[in-house]
């Protein structure tokens, strides 16, 4: 009877991979080893590079799923914001947030600000960030996010339809004051960020200061009740900057109106 040829460590490893459902770490394992003969990766090295590409798979994956039940708009990071062309922010504050600290203290941050200077991105890659780290997160402008309380209402299932908004450890609410909001839609934002206070976190992005929002919810008693609770535990972030959209539609005109190469000049006549 022929003997059993033993496997590798190679084999062996690809098998242990496979049955402990590890398939970042089973890609990257090829590569790793080829290293570790290289002499390029010392042992303890090769165990962390296997184990960081199962992660990286396993956060890449959370972050698709949680980019599709949060409706995320866009990959938005704090690596991608240009700090530079908005100098009014402070990169340690940010940096702060993205911590996430702030999740577990269940405190609010509102960024304000003009159309354009980085609200959304910012709002956004505070999502990512938590998603990234496994916390549930739900994204809507003020305007989808009232509609569908509007629909839940009508419908008679409100009550289930807040339960399930106040859930979420982050929510972002993009776009306050860029749309006309009826009084039963305020009354229903009021209502889920009254159960949302000091139970999770609210991300809300507006292009109105906070004395217009009496305007924006057309009652000024409602908006300062609400202004009162999202301030209660809340970080501030002003923008007083540029539009990056200004700029780069500005940036595309210049080249479009940007003449061709200035032309040699003529040479001067001389006198006679």
């Amino acid at each position: 009877m022929a003997a059993t040829v033993p496997l590798s460590l190679r084999d062996r490893l690809r098998t242990q991979l496979a049955d402990l459902k590890m398939p970042g770490a089973l890609e990257a394992l090829d590569e790793i080893l080829r290293q570790v003969d290289g002499g390029q990766l010392a042992a303890g090295e090769a165990i962390h590079a296997v184990l960081h590409s199962q992660i990286r798979l396993r956060n890449q994956r959370r972050l698709q799923t949680a980019m599709r039940s949060a409706r995320l708009p866009a990959v938005k990071t704090l690596s991608d914001f240009d700090f530079t062309f908005q100098p009014t922010i402070k990169r340690e504050q940010l940096d702060s947030l993205h911590t996430l600290s702030f999740l577990d203290r269940k405190e609010n941050v509102v960024f304000l600000g003009p159309p354009g200077v980085g609200k959304t991105h910012l709002a956004i890659s505070l999502a990512i960030a938590a998603a990234e780290y496994g916390r549930r997160v739900y994204y809507a402008t003020l305007a989808d996010l009232i509609t569908s309380l509007e629909e839940a209402q009508q419908a008679g299932h409100l009550t289930r339809r807040l339960r399930t908004l106040v859930f979420p450890s982050l929510m972002v609410i993009d776009e306050i004051g860029y749309l006309p909001i009826s009084r039963t839609g305020a009354q229903l934002f009021f209502q889920l960020m009254s159960r949302r206070y000091e139970h999770a976190s609210t991300v809300l992005t507006s292009n109105k200061g906070f004395e217009e929002w009496g305007e924006v919810f057309g009652d000024e008693t409602m908006a300062a009740a609400l202004i009162d609770r999202l301030l209660h535990h809340c970080h501030i972030v002003n923008i007083r900057g540029n539009s990056y959209r200004m700029r780069q539609h500005r940036d595309l005109a210049l080249r479009r109106s940007d003449p061709d190469p200035e032309p040699a000049r003529r040479p001067r006549r001389q006198e006679r």
